[in-house]
């Protein structure tokens, strides 16, 4: 929170509406407003913390009792981390509710953040091939004329049952889309190989420096290839072009989202997950289900991140591979991280375990899940520890030894991997104590990612340079935030 003004919303129209909630700010109980946003927002203690300017440990205390909110100023703060209009929690008007802010740091103003409605009436249901083909090209065409300061204002996302009841539809009948029987159209096979081929490219071009450089040149293949299947082709055309659609589309939500455009990124994942419908491949589905959870980890939707997963891994159950059932197994630990669930966060990390330990070589992986390697399971593991110590300090030990062996095997290539690593070690680092080691990693987190284009790394440099204020005497940490500040303004 910069200037009295809320950054990013983490209070859904919806939880604010309901009667419980209302009682709560109208008590100015504090405790059980934190509770409410935890339980049935599925925001962690620690993002909790962060927007209040807590630690996860104090927010736990006010939570369970221990403490009280009495200070106007704390109360003030709440109101305007939490975007809760003054006059509901006895205070006077708030200066967001009236005016906007330009933010020092440069990043997007109060219109242009993130927010979470209950529903988007924007979001492209279809589940009809030449629909969800029709939808396809005119989001793309639309995208593609849109600049970035138009597509950083589009930012609702659909959460809840709008959209947990709809993507119910995926694991429904498999009715094979069969187009009829035709002549050769204007592309053959070999096309489509190298349509494919370009498809392998953009998607080893994110996994590398994130989506900043390519999204407009991703979202006009896939333009291009929704047109192409507005012409008739025959069948197993047809169906190949339907499965390069929904890569494409997944390709193209991962960089929306690593770019801050929320409501375009749900848009191309809810497309991707009815394109790849009809070719039958329900791995491909899993791993686009896999990605709406974790863009709704990223936005404190726990409880619908984990809705996904499940519906993922029983759509998958009978024919994914250890690599993938490893790599689903740690989106729902993720989940349990974020709510708090200790114990239920290591059963699920077990059980990623035992699935990646079955990976051998005569595994038939897809090519889009070889990303998941032993150090993506480790960095995602200590990432998950990078939450609960923001809860209980004493996970930062198990942080830190799983974060720097996801460096140390990470590839030289894998650039936001590393950044967003990196990163995480010296917050883990700040957290235990060592604050000279976490100077260091800083340090080196900066220099990565001055070489990626990623809104995510960008983000967490964010949140370092706000857990490190504190400390800002201490003469290492004063220079990596000086060094943090000249990255974020630039």
């Amino acid at each position: 929170m910069q200037d009295g003004r809320p950054e990013k919303p983490l209070m859904s129209d919806y939880l604010r509406s309901i009667e419980e909630m209302r009682r709560s700010l109208e008590k100015r109980d504090i405790g059980a407003v934190f509770e409410l946003l935890n339980k049935r927002g599925g925001v962690s203690l620690r993002v909790l913390g962060s927007a209040v300017g807590m630690t996860a440990s104090r927010v736990q205390e006010i939570i369970k009792g221990k403490r009280q909110v009495t200070s106007i100023e704390v109360f003030e703060r709440i109101a305007d981390a939490l975007q809760i209009p003054g006059q509901q929690l006895g205070l006077a008007d708030r200066p967001w509710e009236h005016e906007r802010f330009a933010s020092p740091m440069g990043t997007a103003r109060r219109s242009d953040t993130p927010s979470v409605s209950i529903s988007d009436p924007g979001l492209p249901w279809t589940w009809d091939p030449p629909s969800t083909v029709d939808a396809m090209y005119r989001l793309t065409r639309s995208d593609l004329m849109l600049d970035r300061r138009q597509a950083a204002k589009a930012l609702a996302v659909t959460v809840g049952l709008p959209l947990i009841d709809p993507v119910q539809r995926w694991l429904g009948p498999l009715d094979l889309f069969l187009p009829p029987e035709r002549k050769a159209g204007r592309i053959g096979e070999d096309d489509v190989d190298r349509l494919e081929g370009v498809t392998r490219a953009f998607r080893s071009w994110d996994d590398s420096f994130g989506g900043g450089l390519a999204r407009k040149a991703v979202i006009g293949q896939l333009n291009e290839v929704a047109e192409l299947l507005k012409d008739e082709h025959p069948p197993k055309i047809a169906l190949r072009l339907h499965h390069v659609m929904a890569e494409l589309a997944k390709i193209a939500a991962t960089m929306s989202w690593d770019c801050g455009y929320q409501a375009a990124a749900q848009k191309y994942f809810v497309l991707g997950l009815q394109a790849v419908k009809p070719t039958r491949d329900r791995l491909l589905g899993a791993s686009i289900l896999a990605s709406m959870a974790r863009q709704l980890l990223y936005l404190g939707r726990a409880d619908d991140a984990l809705e996904l997963v499940r519906l993922a891994q029983d759509g998958s159950r009978s024919s994914a591979t250890p690599r993938i059932r490893a790599m689903l197994h740690t989106r729902e630990a993720w989940a349990y991280a974020a709510l708090g669930r200790r114990e239920a966060f290591w059963r699920a990390t077990a059980m990623a375990e035992d699935a990646f330990g079955e990976v051998d070589g005569g595994d038939q992986d897809p090519y889009w899940i070889t990303y998941f390697d032993a150090a993506e399971l480790a960095g995602v593991t200590g990432g998950r520890l990078l939450d609960l110590a923001y809860q209980d300090r004493s996970n930062a030990a198990d942080g830190i030894g799983y974060v720097t062996r996801a460096l140390q095997l990470r590839s030289p290539q894998s650039l936001r991997s590393h950044a967003l690593d990196q990163v995480g070690l010296a917050q883990l680092h700040l957290l235990s104590g060592d604050l000279d080691e976490a100077a260091r990693v800083g340090a080196t987190a900066v220099e990565t990612a001055q070489r990626c284009q990623s809104g995510r790394v960008r983000a967490q440099l964010q949140e370092l340079y706000s857990q490190t204020s504190s400390r800002r005497d201490q003469r290492d940490i004063a220079e990596l935030r000086a060094r943090l500040q000249g990255v974020l303004t630039s």
